[in-house]
C-alpha cells in the first residue's frame, strides 16, 4: 500500500473511531449495522486491512460499550453480532484474546442470567461462548471456571425457546469434550437439570447425559432417583430418552439401584401423589391425580422388558428382587390400560425364558386365565374381569424363595 493510501486509510479509521466516541446510541447502532453488513465472514487479516491494522481499537471500545450497557438491553443484539464478526473471523486469535482479557466470558455469562435478556440475545451469547470452548481446552476451562456451567444450565432449563435450548445443550456438550479438569462439574449440571419442568429441557438433556455419561465413564448415585421420576412424564420423547438413558446406564455400577427402582414403581405408593385439580369432580381429581403414577409405572414395566430382553445376566438379577410379583401387580391395574399391556409383555419374557417363572404364574392365575394371557399377551388387559384384576393385584408369587432353595440344594 502506497504511503498516500496508508494515511487515507489511517485517516478513514480515525474518522470512524472518532465519530463512534462522539455518537450517541442512534448513531452506534447505525455503525454497527453497517460494520456487521460489510464485514461478516471476512477473516482477521480482511478485518485489519479494513482498519489499518487498527481493528482491536475498535474491538476495545465496542466491548466497552456492551459491558456498560448490556443490562439495558441497549443495541445488544447488534453489539453481539458485531463481537461475533471478530470472533468468528478466520485466524481470529488475537481478536479473542483481547475479548476475554477484557472480561468477555463473565459479559456474555451474565447476559445470560439477566431475566430482561431476550431470547435471541441469550442464544447470540451463547453462539458467542461456543466460539470461545472451540478455541480449545484453557478456553472451556476458562468458562467453567467462570461458573459458566451453572449459567449456561439455568438458560437451558428457563428458555421460552427451542433455539436458544438447542444451543445451550450444545454448548454443555462442548464443554464436556476434551475438559478433563471440568467435565464431572458438566456432568453433575446436567444431572441438576434432570428435575427442571421444561418438557423439551428435559429430552436435551437426557440425550447428553448419553454422551456425557460416556465421557466421564463412572455414573453417580444421584441420577438414578431423578431419572426414573422421569418415567412419570406425559410427554413420550421424555420417556423414550429416559429409558434410552437406563439402558446405557446399566453398564455401570448404578444399575443395582436401578434396577430396584424400576421394580419397586410397578406398584407405586398411592400416598402423596400429585393433584392436578383440573375439575372438581371427585373422580377426574382421582384420576388426573394417580395418572403420572401410572404412565411412570407403564414406562417401568416397558424398561424392566427391554433390560431383561437385552441381556441373560440381567434378567437373571431381577428374580431375586420379585420382579414377577411386581409385574403380576402392574397387570391388575384397571386404572391404566398401558401399565397392564406393557407388564404383560414384560411378564411373558419371563414366563418363556424360566420355567420356575411358568410354574409360578400358572398355579397362581389358574389354567385359563394364564392360557389365555399366554394367548395375546399384548391384548389380555382387555377382557380382563374385576376377579381376574384382583387375582393378579393380591398375588403373593415370590420366584426368590424358590431360588434360595435351589441355591441351598446345589
Amino acid at each position: 500500500m502506497s504511503t498516500s493510501k496508508e494515511q487515507a486509510a489511517i485517516s478513514k479509521v480515525l474518522s470512524f473511531l472518532q465519530e463512534w466516541d462522539h455518537g450517541n446510541k442512534t448513531v452506534r447502532s447505525r455503525m454497527l449495522t453497517v460494520f456487521v453488513t460489510q464485514n461478516t465472514g471476512k477473516t482477521c487479516p480482511e478485518l485489519e486491512l479494513e482498519f489499518a491494522q487498527v481493528a482491536s481499537l475498535f474491538l476495545a471500545r465496542l466491548t466497552a460499550w456492551m459491558r456498560l450497557t448490556y443490562m439495558f438491553g441497549t443495541c445488544l443484539g447488534l453489539q453481539l453480532k458485531a463481537v461475533g464478526v471478530f470472533l468468528s473471523a478466520a485466524s481470529n486469535h488475537r481478536y479473542l484474546i483481547e475479548f476475554l482479557e477484557v472480561g468477555g466470558v463473565l459479559t456474555l455469562l451474565e447476559i445470560l442470567g439477566q431475566k430482561q435478556t431476550k431470547e435471541e440475545d441469550k442464544a447470540e451469547a451463547i453462539r458467542l461462548l461456543q466460539i470461545v470452548s472451540n478455541a480449545g481446552r484453557k478456553y472451556k476451562e476458562l468458562i467453567c471456571e467462570s461458573y459458566g456451567v451453572r449459567a449456561i444450565a439455568e438458560c437451558l432449563a428457563k428458555s421460552k425457546t427451542e433455539g436458544t435450548q438447542e444451543t445451550a445443550r450444545a454448548l454443555l456438550e462442548s464443554l464436556a469434550h476434551g475438559n478433563p479438569k471440568y467435565q464431572n462439574q458438566v456432568y453433575r449440571g446436567l444431572i441438576a437439570l434432570l428435575t427442571c419442568i421444561s418438557p423439551k429441557a428435559q429430552q436435551l438433556v437426557l440425550q447428553t447425559l448419553r454422551i456425557v455419561q460416556d465421557i466421564v465413564k463412572e455414573a453417580h448415585p444421584s441420577i438414578v432417583g431423578p431419572l426414573l421420576n422421569l418415567l412419570r412424564s406425559l410427554h413420550l420423547e421424555v420417556q423414550y430418552e429416559a429409558i434410552e438413558l437406563i439402558t446405557d446406564l446399566r453398564q455401570y455400577e448404578v444399575r443395582p439401584a436401578l434396577l430396584t427402582g424400576l421394580v419397586d414403581l410397578l406398584k407405586p405408593a398411592t400416598e402423596g401423589m400429585q393433584t392436578y385439580k383440573i375439575l372438581e369432580d371427585p373422580e377426574m381429581t382421582k384420576m388426573t391425580e394417580s395418572l403420572p403414577v401410572y404412565v411412570q409405572q407403564a414406562a417401568a414395566a416397558k424398561a424392566l422388558r427391554l433390560l431383561a430382553q437385552g441381556s441373560q445376566e440381567l434378567s437373571q438379577e431381577l428374580l431375586p428382587l420379585r420382579v414377577v410379583h411386581h409385574l403380576m401387580y402392574a397387570m391388575g391395574n384397571q386404572e391404566h390400560a398401558d401399565a397392564q399391556r406393557q407388564a404383560s409383555l414384560a411378564l411373558e419374557h419371563f414366563v418363556r425364558t424360566y420355567p420356575v417363572v411358568e410354574e409360578h404364574v400358572r398355579r397362581t392365575m389358574g389354567i385359563n386365565l394364564f392360557a389365555a394371557f399366554m394367548h395375546k399377551p399384548e391384548t389380555f388387559y382387555m377382557t380382563m374381569d374385576e376377579i381376574q384384576a384382583d387375582i393378579l393385584l393380591s398375588n403373593k408369587v415370590n420366584i426368590s424363595e424358590v431360588l434360595e432353595h435351589q441355591s441351598s440344594e446345589d
